[in-house]
């Protein structure tokens, strides 16, 4: 009940600042920079050095920098990027649709924030973590809802997270300082949000596989 009435007063002082179908112009805006790129090189680098997020620019007064590092793509391959944006489009949209825009807007922000730490301790950060840190959320409200993986291979998004986990922990292991403190951070803004929800999806997933377990065992005697 306190955390549905938090929920209210949030909505009704900040829903005239939110953003509605704010992944939508994220994954526009990626999918521009990363045209940009791909046909006109030049301009294209010269913009990505513009954007992208560093302590260097941002003390010489580049503030847009603040926002615009949400707009680099995440991958220099025309294919993987069409799967990325819509995987990015789809689960941002789920998650604004079940949580509200201000709620969704907030999560981003704070996710926004986490790399801005990094980047500032460290010199650089980008948005792949960020963006990364949705699937979790994603999963955590929806387990069980298949996605097809490229368009072809039917999959849960609670596996699809584990995958997620296991970049996580990859890229913590061989990634940059920069890097484990923007995954830290990214994680700390799921734990904020999500910390519920992932422990009674684990719960639950947990009380079926011991309930699997000992119907085999049972059938088996």
């Amino acid at each position: 009940m306190k955390d549905n009435r938090i929920h209210f007063d949030l909505e009704r002082k900040l829903r005239r600042y939110a953003i509605s179908d704010l992944m939508k112009y994220i994954v526009i805006g990626q999918g521009i920079v990363f045209a940009l790129l791909y046909i006109w090189p030049t301009l294209g680098y010269q913009l990505y050095s513009l954007i992208t997020l560093t302590r260097t620019g941002l003390m010489r007064g580049q503030i847009w920098r603040l926002v615009t590092f949400v707009f680099v793509p995440p991958s220099s391959s025309p294919i993987f990027i069409l799967f990325a944006l819509y995987f990015y489009y789809m689960i941002g949209v789920g998650l604004e649709n079940q949580w509200g825009k201000v709620k969704f807007n907030l999560y981003y922000l704070v996710g926004m924030l986490g790399s801005i730490i990094a980047a500032l301790i460290t010199g650089y950060a980008d948005n792949t973590f960020l963006n990364l840190s949705l699937f979790f959320a994603y999963a955590a409200l929806y387990p069980d809802e298949q996605v097809l993986l490229f368009m072809i291979l039917p999959i849960k998004m609670k596996y699809l997270a584990l995958v997620d986990a296991a970049l996580y922990l990859y890229y913590f292991i061989v990634g940059t300082a920069s890097t484990r403190i923007t995954i830290v951070l990214c994680l700390l803004n799921v734990a904020l949000f999500l910390g519920g929800d992932i422990i009674n999806t684990i719960r639950r997933e947990s009380r079926y596989w011991k309930t699997r377990y000992n119907f085999r065992k049972a059938m088996r005697k």
